[in-house]
């Protein structure tokens, strides 16, 4: 007779055992055909699986996080159905659900085409029209291993081999399909509905290790309902024109290539923007009381032992020998270069809090499929800063980070921004009350700062909580950057102490923050942000002079010469080209302004604006337009 409590504290009682299924029938019709699991006590079970005793009970629906997670692992396994349907000599090896949708792996002689993709995806259809019945099965280890063995199924059969021997084997049958699964699963294929779509093939090493078999890896997005089909590939569409990796050869700001993977070859143009980013966030390292440094890139391997560094990151840093033996590596981030400066000469605690910042050139160790553009790469600027304060000045720095930082978001059109809060992990360093303490400063910060935020237990640093900042660009998606963190380990592992005022010596709380987190990656998510079409005042070429004819070719000069006196980039094109050969050309480029000049322009001394993206042109004097863009730039619209 269990007993089912619900999320309203509401307990139902039943005679005998029961599904998942018939609680959601007795709750309600609607309620029954939003469900696809439950979870029982916090673990996912399948709709269709018996309950026998006292439980806590959660129905999980459609739209959901669950929900959508679990669609999408059924999707990964309708899609093995259907492949082995279409060719049965194909091998399955494993297909889960990840961000966004689900893949599966196969291996299989002939590579999948384009074409293929589309057949997989009628048949997968099918199968949900079909709507087969979903059973799980606990099996034998040894009769399972045989039974996959006996299919051809050499991957099943070695993933089952290797799964702990106290652990259960759980196969789940769908028409004529089974496969090896912890799930839960959807009651029928029928459930999954159609929201889904194959997106694209790839190639992925057999256990991810490049000594095994190549297999493919067919790709696929899932939702709840085709309007959210709709939208995410609306946005696969927008992200493809955004694609930083294109736009940036469009408008020569940098490139790749083999002879340094993962770091970036910047063109004038690109490190104009570069500069620009820097200049300004130097003028708000001024405004926030920052003292900017520079500590060196090479050190020795001792010092990120002493840090905890090498523990933790030492297979992601580029190391070196030199001749008389000594190891260092590539510093692969700037906080304990920052402990090196905080420690020289006396430090009281009038000087705190102390802030030092760095934009630091920091590499890190990626694997080569992890690299994507300026997105992921292994070299890259880092702006983090350090603030060495007191335990009791933690929450003013903390307002003083949020309040500075998301200004600074908006400036760039950033503005959703959302706030993650990450508390202690169940590994850690340091004494609990020492973290009551830094959590409570964190939350009392954003509390006094009236930010809303989401929990993330469990995830903070090992050394101390920390707040993620995740943006949310034009077309939907996030991209976590800036992060603010308590550190209360570092400090004294390095030995850094300043005098108190009872005149002791004591450790400092050092504070972690990023704005940018990565410049080049900040740059990549801007560009994609704004779709090229950079604000004027971060723009590396701001106003581009077009001549109409060879008469105006030294007005245009003049022209160009004066924005240049007020601090415009400015250029000039003189070229024998017609002008709206040139508006086009110059407009694909993604310059903001172009000044186009003739005859009439010439002897009126005016000039003929047309804004990027605007058909609309206005004619205005050469001195009314000067000062308008200077005043653009200069208020940063």
């Amino acid at each position: 007779m269990p007993n089912i409590t619900l999320p309203d504290g509401s307990v139902r009682q039943y005679d005998t055992a029961i599904t998942g299924a018939e609680i959601a029938a007795s709750i309600g019709e609607g309620l029954a055909r939003a469900a696809v699991a439950v979870k029982v006590d916090g673990e996912m079970y399948d709709l269709t699986r018996d309950i026998e005793s006292d439980v806590a009970l959660e129905i999980v629906t459609r739209d959901s996080d669950d929900g959508l997670e679990l669609l999408r692992h059924d999707a990964a396994h309708v899609l093995a159905e259907a492949v082995k349907e279409l060719w049965p000599e194909t091998q399955v090896t494993i297909g889960p659900a990840i961000e966004n949708g689900f893949y599966y792996d196969f291996s299989r002689e002939e590579p999948f085409t384009e074409d293929d993709l589309a057949v997989i995806e009628k048949r997968m259809q099918d199968i949900v029209d079909r709507d087969e019945d979903i059973q799980r099965e606990v099996w034998d280890r040894d009769e399972a291993v045989e039974f996959f063995r006996n299919m051809g199924e050499e991957y099943k059969a070695e993933i089952i081999e290797s799964i702990p021997s106290g652990e259960a084997i759980t196969l789940y049958r769908q028409g004529e399909f089974i496969d090896l699964c912890r799930g839960p699963h959807l009651p029928s294929t029928g459930k999954l509905g159609k929201a889904f779509k194959l997106t694209h093939v790839s190639g992925a090493y057999w256990r991810g290790d490049s000594n095994n078999e190549m297999l493919q890896r067919v790709y696929g997005t899932a939702w709840s309902n085709p309007k959210q089909l709709r939208q995410y590939l609306h946005m696969l569409e927008e992200a493809e024109k955004r694609d930083h990796r294109r736009l940036g050869r469009v408008m020569d700001l940098f490139h790749f290539q083999e002879e340094a993977p993962g770091a970036v070859f910047w063109h004038p143009k690109g490190w104009a923007l570069f500069q620009n980013l820097v200049g300004y966030m130097r003028e708000q390292l001024v405004v926030g009381g920052y003292q900017e440094v520079n500590t060196p890139e090479v050190v020795s391997r001792a010092l990120w032992e002493q840090s905890g560094h090498w523990d933790a990151f030492g297979d992601n840093m580029f190391t070196t020998e030199t001749v008389d033996g000594r190891q260092y590596a590539i510093k692969p981030m700037n906080c304990p270069g920052h402990v090196q400066v905080f420690k020289q000469g006396i430090t009281s605690y009038r000087d705190l809090p102390r802030r030092i910042a760095e934009f630091g050139k920091c590499h890190r160790y990626e694997p080569s499929g992890a690299l994507h553009g300026m997105m992921r790469v292994r070299a890259f600027t880092q702006d983090d800063a350090h603030i060495f304060c007191t335990a009791e000045q933690i929450t003013d720095e903390s307002l003083a980070v949020c309040k500075q930082l998301l200004n600074i978001y908006k400036t760039f059109g950033f503005d959703n921004v959302r706030i993650k809060f990450a508390d202690r992990p169940p590994v850690r360093v340091g004494e609990d009350a020492v973290w009551d303490q830094a959590e409570a400063a964190l939350l009392k910060a954003l509390e006094a700062a009236g930010l809303e935020y989401t929990h993330n237990p469990g995830e903070g640093a090992f050394y101390g909580p920390k707040l993620e900042f995740v943006l949310r660009d034009a077309i939907g998606r996030d991209w976590q950057c800036g992060t603010l963190q308590v550190d209360l380990n570092m400090p004294g592992r390095l030995g850094a102490t300043y005098v108190g005022e009872d005149g002791n010596k004591h450790t400092p709380v050092m504070l972690h923050r990023a704005i940018f987190g990565s410049l080049e990656r900040f740059i990549g998510i801007l560009i994609e942000h704004h779709a090229g079409n950079l604000p004027l005042w971060l723009a590396p070429v701001q106003v581009r002079v077009l001549t109409i004819t060879s008469d105006a070719n030294d007005y245009a000069e003049e022209v160009a010469a004066t924005l240049q006196a007020e601090g415009l980039r400015a250029e000039t094109d003189l070229r024998n080209e017609k002008i709206s050969y040139k508006v086009r050309e110059h407009s694909v480029e993604k310059i903001p302004v172009l000044l186009a000049v003739g005859q009439r322009e010439v002897d009126d001394r005016n000039v003929a604006v047309r804004r990027l993206g605007s058909k609309k042109q206005t004619v205005l004097g050469l001195d009314e337009a000067v000062a308008e863009l200077t005043r653009e730039v200069i208020d940063r619209a």
